[in-house]
């Protein structure tokens, strides 16, 4: 396990409220990442610390298994303007297991690192969990991602 221990962060970008029962996730998800895309929501998001992108899921309604919201978005030094339709939220920070993806993005690539996390047996707290598509994300055929999985 490699963990890290986080300070807390802001986070600016777009929202959909989702759940992983009956597969709804797997088609909410990626119709939160062609908004994001298409509207070009990265460049409208003020006070970007960098153009990493966050895949951020928090407001567990329990775990993994029942509704959870998630936000994509950019880490930001203020919350002081929001554009209207996206969404700004502080994260407390805490201690995370640290995992990162390697291979091809279109070919399911975090989806399976996240069967492995679920099925792992990890004391997980369902307060914030993230991916980061930062630099080495850019060639989808060969990405890296970092995913923080917040643990006890």
């Amino acid at each position: 396990m490699n963990k890290q221990t986080l300070q807390p962060f802001s986070v600016i970008g777009i929202s959909i409220r989702t759940t992983n029962e009956n597969n709804q996730a797997a088609q909410d998800i990626p119709v939160l990442w062609a908004k994001f895309m298409s509207e070009g929501i990265l460049q409208k998001i003020p006070n970007k610390i960098d153009s990493s992108i966050y895949s951020i899921y928090t407001e567990y309604e329990k775990d993994h298994t029942r509704p959870y919201t998630t936000i994509l978005g950019c880490r930001v030094s203020s919350l002081e303007t929001i554009p209207e339709g996206m969404v700004g939220k502080q994260f407390e920070g805490g201690t995370y297991d640290v995992r990162t993806a390697k291979g091809n993005i279109m070919e399911g690539l975090v989806y399976n690192e996240w069967l492995k996390i679920w099925a792992a047996d990890l004391p997980r707290t369902f307060t914030a969990d993230f991916e980061v598509y930062g630099e080495k994300a850019q060639n989808p055929m060969d990405a890296e991602v970092d995913i923080f999985v917040a643990i006890r």
